[in-house]
């Protein structure tokens, strides 16, 4: 992505689909690291992330079909922003799907809303539906 470099990429993670999905495979889940565009614009960002979803052949039918891929802009840096997409995700902080491989690409990152670390925020989930590293 123009402007944009992959720093660090997380071990990938099977995952059941949150919310459940009738028949539905598992999920893959990872987490990258991007560097780039200190100050960039995340409305910008995650429109090139739609790109790469759409180019992957994703399909939107209905709320949270099944999907070839789904990229999701968690934070940038400690900005918070109500407005879309707001950062941080509003929900990261509750899905170990999200925060068991941020937890690989940055050990110790802190929620700037909530000032808890990914590590802080895992503890506090409740320990079903634990995200299955997948062999290297």
């Amino acid at each position: 992505m123009p402007g944009w470099r992959l720093a660090k990429l997380s071990r990938w993670y099977r995952t059941v689909p949150d919310p459940p999905l009738p028949n539905a495979p598992p999920f893959v889940n990872g987490v990258a690291l991007l560097e780039g565009e200190a100050g960039g614009d995340p409305a910008r960002l995650l429109a090139m992330l739609h790109g790469l979803e759409d180019a992957a052949g994703r399909a939107r039918p209905f709320p949270n079909a099944p999907r070839t891929l789904d990229l999701d802009l968690i934070a940038m840096d400690d900005l918070r922003r109500a407005a879309a997409p707001a950062l941080p995700h509003p929900r990261a902080h509750l899905r170990r799907f999200v925060l068991q491989p941020l937890v690989d690409v940055s050990p110790g990152w802190r929620h700037p809303v909530l000032g808890l670390t990914a590590e802080d925020l895992l503890a506090a989930l409740p320990e079903e539906d634990l995200p299955e590293p997948l062999p290297e």
